[in-house]
């Protein structure tokens, strides 16, 4: 995770619950998150780095309580690696560019790839498809 002088950064520009799931690896509570219910077109960018994670073309309600995407954005995007805490044996999903925690992927999804990035909303940044991107 980031030094600590970007962790001070960090939390001056986010959200306790932002930096808690993003830098400490925690969840929102189920049916909490801003973008579970969102449908607008759009893109899904990391809320530390502004990366663009996943699309809404990818999006589909899981009924688990979390926004739930099918594919990232491009290969390259997330990061996974294996997780065991909580006596449980899940895959971690990170931002690729700056490492913050996203959520999980589990092999529960539905077609075409079978999987279900379950990815909470405080890590997440939307832009609709109508908003001019970021200069860069």
């Amino acid at each position: 995770m980031a030094r600590e002088s970007d962790q001070t950064e960090l939390r001056s520009r986010l959200t306790p619950e932002q930096f808690h799931v993003t830098q400490e690896k925690g969840t929102e509570a189920p049916f909490s998150g801003a973008l579970v219910d969102n449908h607008e077109p759009g893109r899904y960018l990391c809320v530390v780095c502004g990366e663009e994670l996943f699309d809404s073309s990818d999006k589909f309600d899981s009924g688990t309580g979390w926004p739930s995407f099918t594919t990232p954005v491009s290969e390259g995007a997330v990061r996974e690696e294996l997780d065991t805490s909580h006596g449980m044996i899940r895959t971690e999903v990170h931002c690729d560019n700056c490492g913050a925690h996203l959520g999980h992927m589990f092999p529960d999804g539905p077609a075409p790839t079978g999987v279900r990035y379950c990815i909470n909303s405080a890590s997440l940044e939307f832009r609709n498809a109508e908003e001019e991107p970021p200069a860069s």
